[in-house]
């Protein structure tokens, strides 16, 4: 199958759950294209299991696209680019620290936390590190998932700021530990803490060095035009060629994105657009961000056709999902109780800030990173069930437990 006709293909089911949803389910449309996807897998898995319908195109489609290059190498960067662009830059500063933590120390301690407990589970099937490896996958929060359900809810602006900022800028440690592990796995290499250090030197801060750079270059050339239609070009290749420079370069291609989008949105906004051209803008990347959310999310419900759903994998992945929770809820709690020396944090913000840590696509891509073998088969169906709980159940009850904690305010 060629890539045309696999774009084809699910441009049409996009579509098509993106019509289905609208007229009759009504749910977020993140979750509806999502709960669509996999109770269409689901239903032809049973099918085929009864010997009724035969699932083999269906996995073919899904076997064909590589989920792994095509998020991280593909969709991510249109993806954090259009997000940061809405993102205002005094909001972030104003919670700085609370973002910092929760992005970095949060990713190191849920690691630890979630390697540690699914040991104690796991261990005599999967050995330390890849129960390890597992937690930092699972670790750092999805700013595509957060960013895509949390505007659509009425939630408190502190908080939208403090999840969002957060899971845009979480990905830099959670790679660099899961990097570190992984090569600790499958090659022959010994990390130390010096290491760790300079490649989280590398790749997140020289990753936010060079969106710095590049966001200023294309800045000061915005100035220099009065066209939307050149500017919104220019945009589009800052994240073609950014994106795949800043990787080719061996930085943290997500977090240049990042920055970049920062400055644009922001510095770029202000002094090198005019309003008919910030208009312009705004509706491309909306446009950009809700296809590519859609195909993401309808991939998502199609990939677990790719998973073995064994006794044991499903058992495994039904321990995961508390273990993550309890992790985050422990990840949270500590910073709240820190931070109050400079902060006063409303008593609903623990329960918000710990449901509203979903985990998305990019915890799924770097699970099929793994080589074949039986650990990827555990890894990648804990990684699953805890990615489907978090958007289909996190992700729709969200609202409810911004509902109680404006009630609670009152």
């Amino acid at each position: 199958m060629d890539i045309i006709e696999i774009i084809a293909i699910l441009i049409t089911l996009s579509a098509l759950f993106s019509y289905i949803n609208f007229r009759f389910l009504k749910l977020p449309k993140t979750i509806g294209l999502m709960f669509q996807s996999l109770a269409v897998s689901l239903l032809l898995i049973l099918l085929n299991q009864i010997g009724l319908m035969s699932d083999f195109h269906a996995r073919h489609l899904v076997q064909s696209i590589d989920f792994h290059k095509t998020l991280l190498h593909g969709m991510l960067g249109f993806l954090l680019f259009g997000g940061a662009l809405r993102v205002d830059l005094n909001d972030l500063l104003d919670n700085e620290w609370e973002i910092a933590i929760f992005s970095t120390f949060g990713v190191i301690f849920s690691t630890l936390i979630v390697g540690s407990i699914i040991f104690v589970f796991l261990g005599k099937t999967l050995g330390a590190l890849f129960c390890f490896l597992f937690g930092a996958l699972i670790s750092p929060t999805d700013p595509i998932s957060v960013l895509s359900i949390l505007n659509n809810t009425d939630s408190p602006r502190r908080l939208k700021v403090q999840i969002s900022g957060e899971s845009l800028f979480n990905d830099g440690i959670g790679v660099v530990i899961f990097i570190s592990i992984f090569r600790l796995a499958f090659g022959n290499y010994e990390a130390n803490a010096s290491e760790m250090v300079i490649l989280f030197l590398k790749e997140a801060l020289g990753g936010a060095a060079f969106g710095l750079g590049l966001g200023w270059i294309v800045y000061k050339i915005l100035q220099s035009v009065d066209n939307y239609r050149v500017e919104i070009l220019i945009t589009l290749a800052l994240v073609f060629g950014g994106y795949t420079l800043a990787y080719d370069l061996g930085l943290s291609a997500p977090i240049a994105m990042v920055v970049a989008g920062l400055l644009i949105g922001n510095q770029g906004r202000r002094f090198a657009m005019s309003i008919s051209t910030r208009r312009h803008l705004d509706d491309f990347w909306e446009l950009i961000d809700d296809i590519l959310n859609a195909i993401l999310f309808v991939l998502i419900g199609l990939e677990i056709l790719n998973i073995s759903l064994q006794n044991f994998n499903i058992k495994a992945g039904l321990i995961a999902i508390p273990v993550v929770l309890f992790a985050r809820f422990v990840t949270i709690i500590i910073p709240l109780i820190v931070l109050k020396f400079r902060s006063k944090f409303d008593p609903y913000a623990l329960k918000i800030l710990t449901w509203g840590g979903l985990r998305g696509g990019i915890s799924i891509a770097l699970a099929l990173s793994i080589p074949e073998g039986y650990e990827r088969e555990i890894i990648v169906t804990m990684t699953y069930a805890v990615v489907a709980f978090s958007i289909l159940i996190q992700g729709f009850t969200i609202k409810r437990f911004i509902k109680r904690g404006k009630y609670t305010r009152q």
